[in-house]
């Protein structure tokens, strides 16, 4: 089994800042992909920020140039550096991985359970 133990989270003022982290922790090989994703209420959840193995990335348009994702690959953590946050950035925040897992090489979607980032204006 494959957890991902996210932390960060909480309610900030327009402006601000937050770092949200997300651990992989269990019977890990490798993790390739892992990302960040939210949810507002009532609206599909939607891709943040993704950052391979190798360190590519990738952004939502309604991001870039105001969060930053990277990892920790030695510890298994993935971070989301937010700055400039706005109301519209209030969401359910979750952390997702693709794993392949011990012993027997199988590959997993993993999710965290999620945090609350709450931007008042």
């Amino acid at each position: 089994q494959v957890q991902l133990v996210e932390s960060g989270g909480g309610l900030v003022q327009a402006g601000g800042s937050l770092t949200l982290s997300c651990a992989a922790s269990g019977s890990i090989f490798s993790i390739n992909r892992m990302g960040w994703y939210r949810q507002a209420p009532g609206n599909q959840r939607e891709l943040v920020a993704a950052v391979t193995s190798g360190g590519t990335t990738n952004y939502a348009d309604s991001v870039k140039g105001r969060f930053t994702i990277s990892r920790d690959n030695a510890e298994n953590t993935v971070y989301l550096q937010m700055n400039s946050l706005k109301p519209e950035d209030t969401a359910v925040y979750y952390c997702n991985a693709g794993v392949t897992t011990r012993p027997y090489y199988r590959y997993l979607e993993v999710w965290g359970q999620g945090t609350l980032v709450s931007v008042s204006s």
